[in-house]
């Protein structure tokens, strides 16, 4: 006997592709499933021409959802996912008609321990990083001699001590100013915006810290604010960031000026301890000294060497001289040598012709005679006696006579 109980069933049905298609509308027009972020460890994946096929699974609610990549999505992922992961999932709710089942479509999977934040970091330092508030060529760079440095941070926290210690060591008398701040929690990233206004609006500090202690992670949360960044990135005073953490960079620090990563570190970059500058003042002068004995011995060489030429130059202008005044005495010589010899060659002969006008064979030859009484030249007529033997020398050949007659000299023949 078929037992129908007693319902009312109406005169139509909603078919499995109607039902199927409702709930798929209700699944996929919500927003909240539109963009969804789900946790959970993989416990299954299988690759496939078309994509990764993975079940995400909560073993302690003891809940799973089958999860899908799409072959042309899979290489945008952070991480590809693995059995045993504990994973963040972005995606979207899709149901698949033919079975009846939703499943999640993955956009992009992140490491469970790097959660949103590290998401939400990324993209806001991609977007900045476009906007250039990162760019090297920004960076200003810090004054050589600060004279008034600002800190901005927490008047409780140990970072203001060690910067005030720091900076006193390193360069007594210098004037610091600070602008106090919340650098933790909600309402730090508004603190530190107007701490650093403050600043500015002041006008007085050559350089400004922005620092505080180390601390967890979501301690240094307001470092990576928007609106902390942006303000460093406006600020007209060179920023050092010593955020006094080392494992990952901050925004604030990659929009500063310079990175010190904790605050003392901060402090000695943003004055110079004055020991260092008198030593280094010290080196400088000697430095100089030397260059200036260098430069001096240089110049003496070198002006010895342009002596040196010069007395050259001058010996063989000198020696030209000498040599053109040789010449010319020895022209002059020449010339008064041959002026000399000409005279005295006419002077010689001037002498030759008296000498042949002296000579007695030459005044025999014109018709004189010589007269010698025993071998004895006779002067005069009264020098001989008559009856005396005389020998004549003529001009050629010689008489001898007897001497008859002495004549005195005023009755010679011849003569009145």
């Amino acid at each position: 006997m078929n037992y129908l109980p007693d319902l009312l069933v109406p005169e139509t049905a909603v078919s499995v592709a109607g039902l199927t298609t409702y709930i798929q509308d209700l699944l996929e027009q919500d927003q909240q499933l539109r963009q969804v972020w789900v946790t959970g460890e993989v416990s299954s994946a299988t690759r496939y021409r078309s994509g990764l096929f993975f079940t995400l699974q909560d073993p302690d609610a003891k809940a799973a959802i089958s999860c899908v990549v799409w072959s042309s999505q899979i290489d945008r992922l952070s991480t590809v996912p693995t059995p045993g992961e504990q994973l963040i999932i972005l995606g979207r709710i899709n149901l698949h008609p033919q079975r009846g089942q939703y499943q999640l479509v993955v956009w992009q999977v992140l490491p469970g321990g790097e959660g949103l934040r590290a998401l939400r970091y990324r993209q806001l330092r991609d977007r900045l990083a476009a906007e250039g508030l990162f760019d090297p060529a920004r960076k200003r760079p810090l004054p050589a001699h600060a004279q008034v440095v600002a800190v901005v941070t927490s008047p409780q926290a140990a970072a203001w001590g060690d910067i005030q210690r720091t900076l006193r060591r390193r360069y007594p008398g210098l004037q610091i100013l600070f602008s106090p701040a919340l650098v933790q929690g909600n309402q730090a990233p508004e603190s530190i915006v107007r701490a650093i206004q403050r600043v500015v609006r002041d006008g007085r500090s050559d350089v400004l810290i922005l620092s505080r202690g180390g601390g967890a992670v979501e301690d240094m949360a307001c470092f990576n604010d928007e609106r902390v960044v942006r303000a460093i990135a406006e600020c007209p005073i060179p920023v050092i960031s010593g955020i006094g953490h080392q494992r990952d960079e901050s925004l604030a620090d990659l929009a500063a000026d310079v990175c010190a990563h904790t605050p003392t570190a901060a402090a000695e970059q943003a004055v110079p301890r004055l020991s260092d500058l008198y030593v280094a003042h010290r080196d400088r002068m000697v430095a100089l000294s030397d260059a200036m004995q260098y430069r001096l011995e240089v110049t003496q060489e070198r002006l010895q060497r342009i002596k040196n030429r010069l007395l050259r130059l001058k010996l063989e202008q000198t020696f030209q001289y000498e040599m053109q005044r040789l010449g010319w005495l020895r022209q002059r010589l020449l010339q008064g040598g041959l002026a000399t010899w000409q005279q005295a060659h006419q002077h010689c002969q001037l002498l030759g012709q008296k000498l042949e006008s002296l000579d007695p064979q030459a005044v025999l030859k014109r018709g004189y005679a010589v007269v010698r009484q025993d071998g004895v030249i006779a002067r005069t007529a009264t020098e001989i006696e008559v009856g005396s033997a005389i020998a004549i020398e003529l001009g050629q050949g010689y008489l001898q006579a007897i001497v008859t007659k002495v004549l005195p000299p005023e009755t010679v023949e011849g003569r009145p």
